[in-house]
């Protein structure tokens, strides 16, 4: 009987811390994830980074196993402060990236996504509404290391550049026909209220915790062209 009570006692008071600690253990995975890419060495360029707008993390995203290359994942969207993102990072919000095309590069393993925001233009489609990549923001995958300094063409016409990570493996990866789109419900239950995307990332909300400290240590300031902001 003792035995009994004992596991009907664990089965209610079990899952509750867990379901309570989603939105935080996403913001810590997407800190590991941030944290671990900016220390390859040659990897995220440190000049793109530094043009960058908003930077999204999507940590261990999987393919699903039903459909052909279907794939989900749950990451955050940081961006600097300010009218004209010139301020320092902000707190983060959450988003999702949806997509067909994620899967057939994934090869059924956990990959983990970096996504650079180049110019207002790509930030202002991304906190608006839903985003296809390759139709509603233009988006190419990054060049890393040496080879930025030879793919600035490439770069300067792409609103978005993105990046992936398996298996130890950093590159650029196409993701041209996955959506990003913001996570409401767990914003309201990050913030405690329901809250747009845009006013969390360019508020200046004090909340910005580790992933913003990182980028904020990596890239204090925005050297984009101040021409390019306006």
């Amino acid at each position: 009987m003792l035995a009994t009570i004992g596991l009907l006692t664990l089965m209610m008071a079990g899952p509750a811390p867990q379901a309570a600690d989603t939105e935080q253990e996403r913001l810590e995975n997407s800190a590991v994830v941030l944290e671990e890419i900016l220390n390859i060495p040659d990897g995220l360029p440190k000049d793109l980074l530094n043009k960058a707008e908003c930077v999204v993390i999507m940590p261990s995203v999987k393919k699903l196993a039903f459909g052909v290359g279907a794939s989900y994942g749950k990451g955050v969207l940081v961006c600097r402060t300010g009218k004209q993102y010139t301020g320092p990072w902000g707190a983060p919000a959450m988003y999702r990236l949806e997509g067909g095309s994620i899967g057939f590069q994934l090869g059924g393993q956990a990959t983990d996504f970096l996504l650079l925001v180049m110019n207002p233009k790509g930030a202002e489609s991304l906190l608006k509404s839903k985003v296809k990549l390759g139709a509603d923001a233009a988006a190419a995958a990054g060049p890393k290391g040496r080879d930025a300094m030879a793919a600035t063409d490439a770069f300067m016409h792409a609103e978005i550049l993105t990046y992936s990570r398996s298996r130890g493996l950093f590159a650029g990866v196409s993701l041209e026909g996955s959506t990003l789109r913001e996570d409401s419900g767990a914003n309201e239950k990050l913030y405690g209220k329901k809250t747009p995307a845009r006013d969390i990332v360019v508020g200046g909300n004090s909340r910005g915790g580790r992933v913003s400290g990182l980028l904020q240590k990596a890239s204090p300031k925005n050297t984009s062209d101040p021409v390019s902001l306006k």
